[in-house]
């Protein structure tokens, strides 16, 4: 190459601007989320950006997270609080509002926050599962509703989680005071315990420890787990299964219905591109991936279910639902009263 064109090559070589760096983004979540990491690199493509996610335990320790570091924030974005925390989370202040053009097309009643600053993500069922096998072999019709719990033909059949540590142990006991008013499900979880209820810490003692109907192979043929569990259990079995080996209890406000949220976090130093974040959680991709990574039905109308949530998982026809900011003026009370009648 000769003088001159090596002068070419150089001067061109120089304008050509240099790449930028990926502008980084962070999100806080619970230990539950999950999502597919192709579409992720998507949205990091599409945007020139770098994800973090950081999780912070169970939905209430995450949220606790980021009121204590509100002033300081550790993440552009929060994911994860539900309606059981929702008006803390409003009334602790740590979201900035976003109308996200997504908006327009999800239904008005899981819309809870009027100032935008909570935009829905998904939703969800805390329901009691039972043990197929186990009410086929004792020909014992399973319960329909909570007050049939209390028949003797149930007795120690039952096993829910702490509401003071579990969040699914948490929404079971709003759906009972749902039903059965304030104080009067303080007299059906008195009458539960005398019928042999049995309480543990969390989630995956109840299912997979005390649970008979999947890995635990336990002492309980019914648990509080989640409307999508039986899908779940057709999902991860290690052998093709030809049906569910669980089912979910349906029957009006035996479930409690759990909607997830999404927000900007206040002194967010990546504003647009926290916009953008929020827009791809509402859009059809990652909409689409959420199911079968988090168990939870989509927000946004219209997205297609894998083939074991339309065939296994069961919606039930009336959930339990209580308003957010009375469930905040309450849960502590209700949990403690809760504690007195149930463990001691």
């Amino acid at each position: 190459m000769n003088r001159l064109c090596l002068l070419i090559v150089l001067f061109l070589v120089s304008c050509v601007p240099p790449a930028t760096s990926p502008q980084p983004l962070t999100v806080m979540t619970h230990d539950s989320f999950a999502v597919t990491d192709a579409v992720i690199h998507d949205f990091e493509g599409r945007n020139n950006a770098k994800a973090t996610f950081i999780k912070m335990g169970d939905a209430g320790a995450a949220l606790n997270k980021a009121i204590l570091t509100r002033d300081a924030p550790l993440a552009d974005v929060f994911f994860g609080v539900d309606n059981t925390f929702l008006a803390r989370a409003l009334g602790a202040d740590i979201f900035e509002p976003y109308d996200a053009p997504a908006l327009r097309n999800i239904p008005a009643a899981y819309q809870l926050d009027g100032t935008h600053r909570a935009l829905p993500v998904d939703y969800g069922d805390v329901c009691i599962n039972y043990d197929k096998a186990f009410f086929a072999s004792k020909a014992l019709t399973a319960p329909r509703s909570l007050e049939d719990l209390l028949k003797p033909d149930y007795r120690g059949l039952l096993v829910t989680e702490n509401p003071a540590s579990s969040s699914p142990g948490l929404a079971f006991l709003l759906a009972t005071v749902k039903h059965f008013g304030d104080p009067g499900y303080l007299v059906f979880w008195k009458a539960l315990r005398q019928n042999g209820l049995v309480v543990v810490d969390g989630w995956e003692t109840a299912y997979y420890t005390n649970f008979s109907g999947s890995l635990g192979k336990g002492s309980q043929p019914m648990v509080v787990s989640y409307g999508t569990s039986p899908a779940a259990e057709v999902m991860f079995s290690q052998q093709p299964l030809a049906a569910a080996p669980t089912a979910s209890i349906i029957g009006p406000d035996t479930c409690f219905r759990q909607v997830e949220f999404v927000g900007l976090l206040k002194g967010t130093g990546h504003r647009a591109l926290a916009r953008k974040f929020v827009d791809f959680m509402l859009g059809a991709e990652f909409q689409q991936d959420m199911p079968a990574q988090m168990f939870v039905y989509p927000m946004v109308p219209g997205i297609g279910l894998p083939p074991e949530f339309v065939k296994y998982s069961q919606l039930p026809p009336q959930p339990a639902t209580l308003a957010p900011d009375q469930i905040a003026a309450n849960r502590d009370a209700w949990i403690k009263a809760w504690t007195g009648v149930v463990l001691h």
